[in-house]
């Protein structure tokens, strides 16, 4: 068995490693001004490929614990890149390494196969090396950004890619400790070929169980979306019911009025008084926006912030909304306000609660602004805010179904921050007619 052919460049094999983390990075890349992140995935480079030629010759038990501790690296710059916790680096790190072992094989096979004896000029070598490499993690790259989804795993599933990635790396390198076993190969041309096809195996049961992870999140955040968007509609409903009772209760006013003149009690009179005022005070709340489904919503909303001392105002017109499906506007301002809602909740100070909803045109767009006072700066992943419920796999659907629906008529959303407040904007092209 010829050990010369069989060992891979170890350079190669560090540039692979490197290559294929830049791969999955490209999905899940964090925000960083890009002279940080190229001096970061530089540096990775350097020490991928010298520790891995300074290993070159060590005794072959140790060639284990090398390449476990290059894997480590490799896990390393991938936390230092992407946004992602420990469970789902080491998840992205299985997949990147058997990546690049397929990679380094299958390239090394093709080279030992036209060159079995002797190395060819600089240049054919350094060739075929760009040219498998660049075929390989190019369309592993096109591949995972086709089929990019967060990645939220959870310990079994983790679990489970770490059996799979272990038994593909026993299986393509049993060959090289164990020469006389039923699973091992003989000839160097077996050992690369057990290797390889391992390795392509491996690959391929891993995307295939990555690709399954991200039709099963889809699915569930189209579930769950389904759920906050029906939510919003039967709001809408039973906000809509309340204004009716109100409306026929304000109905009644006159009769009261009367009965107010013939009371000479004046206890009684003071009382009535009294109550009359609570519920004018209620029926302050509605809104008049000239859409009538805005003014349902709001009307439901800011009855609920007057009885948790939450200071609403707004300012729209709702009439330019007249090309929007009712449960679409129910979404994105329903939604808006929820999670403005729920983050002064969490205020203490009640004199300090407060929110800003302006819905006015500009040029020729739509502008919806809902601004939350905001003592604490939230986190943010991806340009959205990380959710404050627990898990962030099951959480967040609000502010998805608030981009999805703007997206369904053409516009764009976006989160930030300003002098204190969270601002929400969301901006929505009008047609030719709507202008």
């Amino acid at each position: 068995m010829n050990s010369v052919v069989l060992d891979i460049p170890r350079i190669y094999t560090g540039l692979a490693e490197w290559l294929a983390c830049m791969v999955m990075v490209a999905s899940y890349r964090k925000y960083m001004p890009s002279g940080r992140f190229w001096m970061i995935s530089l540096l990775g480079l350097v020490s991928l490929c010298t520790f891995l030629v300074l290993t070159d010759n060590i005794v072959i038990w140790l060639w284990i614990p090398c390449m476990v501790f290059a894997a480590v690296m490799m896990l390393g710059l991938i936390l230092f890149l992407c946004d992602l916790d420990l469970l789902s680096g080491i998840y992205t790190c299985i997949r990147a390494f058997i990546l690049a072992e397929f990679a380094a094989a299958l390239q090394w096979q093709i080279h030992c196969f036209f060159w079995p004896e002797n190395n060819p000029v600089f240049w054919i070598k350094y060739s075929l090396l760009i040219l498998v490499y660049a075929l390989v993690f190019g369309v592993m790259y096109l591949l995972e950004r086709k089929n990019a989804a967060p990645v939220q795993v959870a310990s079994g599933e983790l679990l489970t890619v770490a059996m799979i990635g272990i038994c593909v790396f026993a299986i393509s390198n049993l060959s090289f400790y164990f020469h006389d076993t039923p699973f091992s190969g003989q000839y160097a041309s077996e050992i690369m070929n057990i290797r390889t096809f391992a390795d392509l195996g491996g690959l391929a049961i891993l995307f295939a169980y990555h690709q399954h992870r991200a039709h099963m999140y889809a699915q569930r955040e189209l579930d769950a979306m389904q759920t906050v968007l029906e939510n919003q509609y039967a709001q809408y409903r039973m906000s809509r019911d309340s204004m009716e009772l109100i409306n026929r209760k304000y109905h009644d006013l006159k009769h009261q009025i009367n009965a107010l003149r013939s009371e000479q009690n004046p206890a009684v009179r003071n009382q009535w008084l009294d109550e009359m005022e609570a519920d004018i005070r209620s029926y302050e709340a509605q809104n008049k926006t000239g859409n009538s489904v805005l003014d349902t919503v709001l009307t439901g909303k800011s009855l609920y912030c007057q009885k948790h001392r939450i200071t609403l105002s707004v300012i729209a017109d709702g009439s330019r909304l007249h090309f929007m499906d009712v449960m679409d506007i129910c979404t994105i301002f329903g939604n808006a306000l929820d999670n403005a809602i729920e983050c002064e909740l969490k205020i203490q100070e009640k004199s300090m609660r407060a929110i800003h909803l302006t819905l006015t045109t500009q040029k020729q767009f739509l502008l919806l602004r809902v601004e939350n006072y905001c003592p604490e700066t939230p986190k943010f992943q991806g340009g959205l805010p990380v959710s404050t419920k627990g898990d962030p796999a099951f959480h967040g659907f609000g502010v998805k179904s608030i981009q999805h629906t703007a997206r369904k008529y053409g516009g764009t959303t976006t989160f930030g921050v300003e002098d204190g407040w969270f601002v929400l904007k969301v901006l929505i092209p009008l047609s030719q007619s709507e202008k």
